[in-house]
């Protein structure tokens, strides 16, 4: 069964469409990549072991109106490139996950008789996934009010976000390893995303001396690269606080850093809470404001609403609440148990296995096969 898989703009679309992939690759599936050429896709897609072929697609600028232009342009001129692939290679299903070049090669997966799946990792629906939709043999999403941005419900399935096999396998032992975190310790890991955030940097900085006056806590701070240097002039560590409280400005193993991690304070970007839900990880969420449609709100209040974790707009970071609820995380350990038996009930680590049951059964192959 060879499976096409599409996406591309950020991570966020990239690793769910990973470990996808890992599980279908386990089913015996054969499992290749459509993608930009310029995307982060191109190099994510080839570390992983699958075989790249690249697509242009590109955005518009609704200011502008004559950039469309552009951008149907480019999108029908891939459109008919992956129908010449697609007629040499004859994928048994496609599975778009968002970004721009899903849409030409969904469109000519389409004309030449192959389902589509679309996989929506927001609360919010992207442009280029509602388009898709319309006519796609099955819809995941995340979240389950996702789909009231569907006109066909009963093809809906809530399937949760996939997470990558290394993110759920990492120890507890490795991570503190890794880090250089006793085992004994209670440790509260802060980050924003791969770009950092500067107002959480500023809001824990904020909040040092409460921290550190925690016996036994250690402070993992990931302040993202261009955040690192007022990170540490905010902070001022001296060497023997250095001891406790580790600051890098990137860390590119995620998976034993989650899996050291007794708390979290982080953003509520897709990926990010995704690995969060599966690890079940007592957290503070403070939404990114300027998501399109304010989509790190709504994803993070659909976790908040089931008990995992709190929720802080980012305008409150500078205020006391955010002292309290941060201190609430690391001193209160029945709020954690509380929050982390939540988590599980999320099911989040059974969603790559999920998905790939629906990709599986529109194609034909799975068990209840879909029409």
């Amino acid at each position: 069964m060879l499976v096409v898989l599409s996406g591309g703009g950020t991570a966020g679309h990239i690793n769910p469409a990973l470990a996808v992939a890992e599980v279908l690759q386990e089913r015996g599936c054969d499992v290749r990549f459509a993608g930009c050429p310029t995307g982060v896709e191109a190099r994510l897609a080839p570390q992983a072991g699958l075989p790249f072929v690249p697509f242009e697609a590109a955005g518009f600028n609704r200011r502008h109106p004559l950039s469309l232009a552009g951008a149907l342009a480019k999108i029908q001129k891939s459109t008919q490139a992956a129908k010449r692939w697609f007629a040499e290679e004859r994928p048994d299903v496609v599975v778009g996950f968002g970004g721009y070049v899903s849409i030409p090669v969904a469109r000519a997966a389409e004309a030449c008789g192959v389902p589509v799946v679309v996989h929506e990792q927001n609360s919010v629906m992207g442009m280029a996934n509602k388009y898709l939709a319309r006519r796609a043999r099955a819809v995941c999403v995340t979240y389950a009010q996702s789909a009231a941005d569907v006109g066909v419900q009963d093809r809906v399935r809530v399937t949760g976000n996939p997470v990558r096999a290394s993110v759920l396998a990492a120890t507890r032992e490795e991570g503190r390893t890794l880090l250089g975190v006793p085992e004994d310790a209670l440790m509260l890991l802060v980050f924003g995303g791969s770009l950092g955030a500067r107002q959480i940097n500023e809001g824990v900085a904020a909040c040092k001396e409460d921290l550190l006056a925690v016996p036994g806590l250690h402070v993992v701070h990931i302040t993202g690269p261009r955040e690192l240097e007022n990170a540490q002039q905010a902070l001022a560590l001296t060497p023997e606080e250095q001891k406790r409280w580790h600051v890098m400005g990137y860390q590119d193993r995620m998976g034993e850093t989650l899996a050291a991690a007794d708390a979290v304070v982080s953003r509520s970007g897709a990926t990010s809470l995704a690995e969060i839900s599966a690890r079940a990880i007592p957290a503070l969420l403070v939404p990114f404001p300027h998501a399109t449609e304010d989509h790190q709100t709504k994803n993070a209040q659909a976790y908040v609403d089931a008990g995992c974790a709190y929720l802080l707009p980012d305008d409150r970071v500078a205020t006391p609440e955010f002292r309290r609820l941060v201190l609430s995380l690391v001193q209160e350990p029945d709020v954690r148990a509380r929050m982390a038996q939540a988590a599980r009930g999320q099911k989040t680590a059974d969603a790559a296995r999920i998905l790939a049951d629906v990709v599986m059964e529109a194609a034909g192959r799975g068990p209840h096969a879909l029409q």
